[in-house]
């Protein structure tokens, strides 16, 4: 796990809270300024259709929204730094409004097939689309540039893995069809057997 990530979420109320229940309470220090993301960072993140935003209001409600595109659709331009191209939706602007008040983020990536989790903090901008044509073409695809509004880039501050305890296998239709594809041929082989005549 990333130091900075605990650091930055280990308010006064959260050690109190710890000592309560435990006895006692965590003790993270000497943390980086930020932590970026590695190689396997990347690989996750780049390989998930999906995740979920959470942004704070100006009345200080969290608000989470989920996102979701072909896989790769939030990408890794660099370390310290995501992006993702934000498509037309249901014009009500919620992340959009409170990320030009507060720009923190708080991103949860699952993969529910290999039980993995990964939890990102950041700073979150967001660029209109007409105005950043090299960043939509660089983050989407021909398929999608007529759909994308925004353009949300999110400096990285920290992250943190989860363990998988009490998350809920789930599975694609892609991953389901993958898996049940060679028992299909095989029943389809042994139909074939079953309807051609015996052998004299």
């Amino acid at each position: 796990m990333a130091q900075r990530y605990l650091q930055t979420l280990l308010t006064p109320a959260v050690l109190a809270a710890q000592d309560r229940y435990y006895g006692r309470h965590a003790v993270v220090e000497g943390a980086a300024a930020v932590d970026a993301l590695t190689d396997e960072e990347r690989a996750f993140v780049e390989s998930r259709d999906s995740f979920y935003m959470a942004t704070i209001t100006e009345n200080g409600w969290p608000y989470v929204q989920h996102r979701g595109g072909l896989p790769g659709f939030l990408r890794v331009l660099d370390p310290t730094r995501l992006a993702f191209a934000d498509y037309k939706g249901n014009r009500q602007l919620l992340s959009t409004g409170s990320l030009a008040s507060n720009d923190r983020v708080s991103l949860f990536l699952m993969d529910y097939a290999r039980r993995e989790r990964l939890k990102i903090l950041g700073h979150a901008r967001v660029e209109d689309a007409r105005e950043r044509p090299e960043l939509v073409a660089r983050l989407a695809g021909p398929e999608t540039r007529g759909i994308v509004e925004r353009v949300v880039v999110i400096e990285v501050l920290s992250f943190d893995w989860n363990c998988p305890k009490y998350i809920t296998p789930r599975f694609t239709a892609a991953e389901v069809e993958e898996a049940v594809t060679p028992l299909k041929r095989r029943i389809a082989e042994l139909e074939a057997k079953l309807a051609s005549p015996p052998n004299p």
